[in-house]
């Protein structure tokens, strides 16, 4: 029987003809796929601004980069408790009031005067607002609404986090040089707007609400009872069990490494790095979105083999594959085809490892307590990134060169590699009631 959803007659008809079913969870995938790629823009707006909001505002390198540490940090520790928030309260309401406040920071930031109000916009509110539309929420879709092929589906939703940073970079830094960098954080704030009637209409709370069951579920399924009480409480009790863990800590600390190798430095300081070597910041921008481009194809894929292989070997091929190309980088000759080989090839791993580290949470931790867990663990990775974006600031701005900060970054993502074989395969749901 057919559980209305008081969203909209149109979506009521489609499930009503079961024109899609069990594969209505691809319609919810593709919701928030829109949403992550929202997200992502948010995110990669430091990144292009960084050299203009220098020059515009007078302001320091530093000063800019704490705005974006900041807004890194907050949006990795703002996943664990939108995930309990999410669980309460529902995924739709979170989602919303999300891309609203994303919209708020940056149509917000366009007025700034101050270094000050820059952390207020992008750093607090812009870092609160994404990270309620990050790891956390695309774990929380794959487990609810998919049982088969979600490792597939983790890492097509984790590339649209980190692709859609790197695609917006090319139109960001196309619209900071012919109208000025308010136009670029406009056009983020109008981008988020839009999704908001998407997620309303054609995102209900769980399968279930329509009558449905998680794909490749049996048609007895049972939806697995939500936590009810404080959303604070829930996500602090249950770091508290994760905690106890081995795994917990060594998902903890890779996971850290793939924010410090990625986002934080390549994501923030790459178009500048490609600046002190001659290259225009419009050039180096769209090698960034080839490299998003590749990464879609590497996330995808590494999800794929997530379903079939070993996680931990998977991650440990893809740490220290990225440690290797981040040390290469600085001695290349910044060269067409030097420029071309890294783009592809680190492109390709790029956020390989969210696929493996979510299945490995989800085994060690079982899949209720999962999104949370890996929201913490997702915590790390932002804290990884802070670090990065903060300190290679730092020793750009003492040294004159990046030179030590992708080497630090290469040899923690070889010893990560090595950490991950160390991560113990779990026992499920027990783990944590153990």
């Amino acid at each position: 029987m057919l559980v209305t959803t008081g969203i909209c007659p149109y979506l009521e008809m489609m499930i009503q003809t079961r024109a899609f079913g069990q594969r209505y969870a691809f319609v919810a995938a593709g919701v928030i796929f829109l949403a992550l790629l929202a997200a992502a823009g948010l995110r990669a707006t430091p990144g292009v601004l960084l050299t203009p909001l220098q020059k515009d505002m007078g302001w320091g390198a530093g000063s800019v980069s704490l705005a974006a540490a900041i807004g890194i940090f907050l949006y990795g520790l703002t996943g664990p408790f939108a995930a309990a928030v999410m669980q309460t309260f529902g995924v739709r309401r979170t989602v919303c009031l999300a891309l609203v406040g994303m919209a708020a920071a940056m149509g917000l930031s366009t007025l700034v005067t101050q270094p000050w109000q820059l952390i207020l916009t992008w750093g607090i509110l812009g870092g609160l607002a994404s990270g309620c539309v990050a790891g956390a929420l695309a774990a929380t879709i794959t487990n609810r609404w998919f049982i088969k092929r979600r490792g597939l589906v983790m890492g097509i939703l984790t590339a649209s986090t980190s692709t859609g940073q790197l695609i917006f970079l090319p139109g960001l830094a196309a619209l900071t040089t012919h109208s000025g960098w308010r136009s670029a954080v406009l056009a983020v704030s109008i981008a988020a707007l839009a999704i908001v009637p998407l997620v309303l209409i054609f995102l209900p709370e769980r399968p279930s609400s329509i009558g449905l069951v998680p794909y490749g579920a049996a048609s007895e399924h049972t939806d697995s009872p939500s936590p009810i009480g404080n959303p604070l409480k829930t996500a602090l009790g249950t770091l508290a069990g994760a905690a106890k863990k081995a795994n917990f800590w060594f998902l903890f600390v890779t996971f850290f490494v793939c924010g410090f190798t990625t986002n934080g430095l390549v994501g923030v300081h790459m178009i500048s790095l490609c600046g002190d070597h001659g290259v225009g910041e419009v050039a180096a921008a769209g090698m960034l979105a080839i490299m998003g481009l590749v990464d879609l194809v590497g996330t995808t894929a590494s999800g794929w083999l997530t379903d079939r292989y070993d996680p931990r070997k998977l991650l440990f091929v893809y740490y220290g594959l990225r440690g290797l190309s981040l040390i290469y980088l600085p001695f290349s000759d910044f060269g067409v085809v030097s420029l071309s080989v890294f783009t592809v090839f680190y492109g390709l791993d790029w956020i390989a490892t969210v696929p493996p580290t979510l299945r490995l949470t989800n085994d060690s931790f079982g899949d209720r307590n999962a999104p949370i867990i890996f929201g913490w663990i997702a915590a790390g990775h932002q804290l990884g990134a802070a670090t990065a974006a903060f300190g290679a600031g730092v020793l750009r701005a003492h040294q004159g060169s990046y030179l030590q900060a992708f080497v630090i970054a290469g040899a923690v993502g070889i010893s990560a590699a090595l950490l991950s074989l160390m991560i113990r395969k779990g026992p499920g749901a027990a783990a944590l009631a153990a």
